[in-house]
């Protein structure tokens, strides 16, 4: 069992959904990343996706797109990416990670080279935001081979036979973007995210995510009630825009606890 699915199963167990924060590696401060990942870890982060820096992040909204910016100007790449994921499992043995992130920096860096070095690093799934599963399945194929659980997006214009064949082949968890657009776009309708989750576990075996407009415990607590895990990121990329090198890992942490608190009560 891999440690995603370890976790999904825990929390089952427990009664409890999954906390899933998303942040850019590098961002706010090249060397805060590995801070960051442990600190919202020990709020009650479930599993961690990192985002791998990338000039085009056609899916993210204008905070992820700064964040990506900022991290690729310090010089973060796949490389650095890989060194914070094996300096945060020397830490954590248990909290799954999710690189999250588009197809080019993948294939600069070499797709074998890639899942070799991902499985050596300690990275438990891969989103690749530009594979479309009809494209993707021998790569997908590739990372389960490997032991890496490959995560696919669905979305509010998922056909039944998308879900299907992401059915076929995702594992781990499915990421459903609630929202037409861009993270941190627009406003979340959990009414209409209450509709579609039943559809889309008709196809899908793995737990169901839901992302793109969650921004405070109020609405993660709501989304959590229809779903199995709740997805956050620009909320907490912009939060930690502001704050110094000696308390980003702090606020981080703050903010997690707070949602990790709302989900639980």
């Amino acid at each position: 069992m891999s440690r995603i699915a370890a976790t999904f199963a825990a929390l089952r167990a427990q009664g409890r959904k999954a906390l899933i924060p998303y942040v850019t590696a590098g961002d706010p401060f090249a060397d805060a990343t590995v801070d960051i990942m442990l600190a919202m870890a020990a709020a009650g982060a479930d599993v961690i996706e990192l985002g791998v820096p990338f000039s085009d992040p056609m899916a993210d909204g204008p905070v992820i797109q700064k964040a990506s910016e900022r991290a690729l100007a310090r010089g973060i790449g796949m490389t650095q990416v890989l060194a914070f994921v094996r300096a945060f499992r020397a830490r954590n043995a248990t909290t799954p990670v999710v690189l999250m992130g588009y197809a080019n920096p993948v294939e600069r860096y070499g797709v074998a080279r890639f899942v070799d070095d991902a499985v050596s690093a300690g990275v438990d799934g891969v989103l690749v935001v530009d594979y479309p599963p009809e494209e993707c399945e021998p790569f997908a194929l590739t990372l389960r081979a490997n032991g890496l659980d490959p995560i696919f997006l669905l979305a509010p214009t998922s056909t039944d036979a998308r879900m299907a064949h992401v059915g076929r082949i995702a594992s781990g968890y499915v990421y459903y973007v609630s929202l037409k657009g861009v993270t941190g776009a627009g406003h979340l309708d959990t009414a209409a995210v209450a509709a579609m989750v039943p559809r889309i576990r008709k196809h899908v075996s793995v737990p169901v995510g839901v992302g793109f407009g969650i921004r405070d415990a109020a609405t993660a607590r709501a989304v959590a009630a229809v779903s199995d895990a709740v997805v956050i990121g620009t909320a907490l990329v912009q939060l930690l825009e502001t704050a110094p090198r000696s308390e980003v890992a702090a606020v981080a942490g703050h903010f997690i606890g707070t949602i990790r608190k709302a989900l639980d009560s």
